[in-house]
Formats: structure tokens, sequence, C-alpha cells
């Protein structure tokens, strides 16, 4: 358990030195792979619907 509280404490710390620029660009990037992620699902999904994996 002390290992866990170890990480959160250095997690916390390394944010709190952050300069708010660099806050917005991990921000910015956070929100671009969250988006490329869901288009990835969306694709998969759409594939599957559409007959991609049909066999014969």
């Amino acid at each position: 358990m002390s290992t866990l509280l170890l990480f959160k404490n250095l997690y916390s710390q390394a944010f709190e030195a952050l300069k708010t620029y660099q806050l917005y660009v991990l921000k910015a990037f956070s929100y671009a792979v969250m988006g490329f992620i869901a288009l990835g699902i969306f694709a998969f999904i759409y594939r599957v619907f559409t007959g991609f994996f049909m066999i014969g």
C-alpha cells in the first residue's frame, strides 16, 4: 500500500510543477489521443456491421 501512496504523491507533485501552457499542451494531446481511439473503435464497429468479416 505504501508503494501506491508513493506513486500517488509523485504523480501529484509532477503535475503541480507544470506550467500552464504545458498543461494545455498535455490536455490537447490527451483529447487528440482519445479522439483517435474513438475513431478507431467507430471504424471497427462500422466494418463489423457492414459485413467486412463475413465468410464466403
